[in-house]
């Protein structure tokens, strides 16, 4: 990023971009923290199908740390941009403040109810057969291309795809939406000759429980929130629903208007939530209202930014809704 552009970029995006030039994800933390959550699991580390966990589900509990950091510093007199800078220059210096504040701020989460760990259940369970490349993965980039950094990810997009060709990858499947789609639509503009097969988790998923029961552990109203990424750049809108609907014990019940291709975003993704907090968390609590008035227990999503999202919506709302990511569901149907 040359001199002239860092200085249009706002702060946080610009410690989104830092971290992913030098430390390949967009949290600047360790690749061995990222990958913790598949400990015990036993996957491979190598394969040519893989499971793509993506930034967002491995580091998920340091941003929504990192965001009440965020949002908090924007309701003061400071504002949420000085932090951001001085995050920035401090971690040029060697001392990462955001880190060290996630670090004091974690609880830490059960990794075994993570969506992750649902997830790699469902495609055991399904018979897939795939591996995961733990610290070795990745990060796709993603958000330099939403940041308009289009350089930056030009020349992510190669070293992503030589490093995933280098460790013999030919199929992804893909978590995160965001990551999916720059893996799968993305990459191919930038990488002449890009030959690796891409599908969501809820492809697979769907391509694969024919014949098979599913039953939800209780009786329970959910209704579905569409992660923008999945469902207006990868098309994924019936497939989650099909899913949901041939679980017995689930009811799902909608907004008559604000579904589909027409659902109302969460206020999350892009970076939006770093730059515009105070923002970010209106919108949040704008659709969780719009879902809680359909009398749902359970929100269903599929994103991490989602979750982080309607979760803060729904503290905003003082409502005792649950939220779950289809993996999460999923798992507990398939027993």
């Amino acid at each position: 990023m040359d001199k002239e552009t860092k200085s249009l970029v706002p702060p946080g995006i610009q410690y989104i971009a830092d971290n992913i030039k030098s430390k390949d994800n967009i949290l600047g933390a360790s690749k061995k923290q990222g990958a913790k959550w598949a400990e015990g699991l036993k996957l491979p580390n190598r394969a040519e199908t893989i499971f793509f966990a993506g930034c967002g589900y491995q580091y998920s509990e340091e941003l929504e740390s990192l965001m009440g950091l965020i949002r908090g510093m924007d309701k003061s007199a400071v504002g949420s941009d000085l932090p951001m800078r001085l995050a920035g220059f401090q971690k040029k210096l060697g001392i990462d403040l955001a880190g060290i504040y996630r670090k004091v701020t974690v609880k830490g989460a059960d990794s075994e109810d993570s969506p992750l760990v649902a997830a790699v259940n469902v495609l055991n369970r399904l018979g897939v057969q795939f591996g995961y490349l733990g610290e070795d993965e990745p990060c796709c980039g993603a958000l330099l291309h939403y940041a308009g950094l289009e350089k930056e990810f030009a020349a992510n997009a190669q070293k992503t795809y030589h490093q995933l060709k280098s460790l013999g990858v030919k199929r992804i499947i893909g978590m995160v939406p965001s990551c999916t789609y720059a893996l799968r639509d993305l990459l191919p503009k930038a990488v002449a000759g890009y030959d690796i097969e891409v599908k969501h988790f809820v492809q697979v998923v769907l391509e694969n429980i024919t014949g098979r029961e599913l039953k939800f552990p209780r009786e329970a109203k959910v209704t579905y929130h569409d992660p923008c990424q999945l469902g207006r750049c990868l098309g994924l809108i019936d497939e989650p629903r099909r899913i949901l609907k041939a679980i017995k014990g689930v009811e799902l019940v909608e907004p008559e208007f604000a579904k589909g291709e027409w659902s109302t975003c969460c206020g999350g993704g892009g970076g939006f939530e770093a730059v515009f907090p105070e923002l970010s968390q209106q919108l949040a609590t704008n659709r969780a209202r719009e879902l809680a008035v359909t009398g749902a227990q359970i929100i269903v999503t599929h994103c991490p930014g989602c979750i982080m999202q309607l979760k803060t919506g729904l503290k905003e709302l003082k409502s005792d809704i649950e939220v779950l990511d289809l993996a999460q569901v999923v798992a507990m149907a398939i027993g």
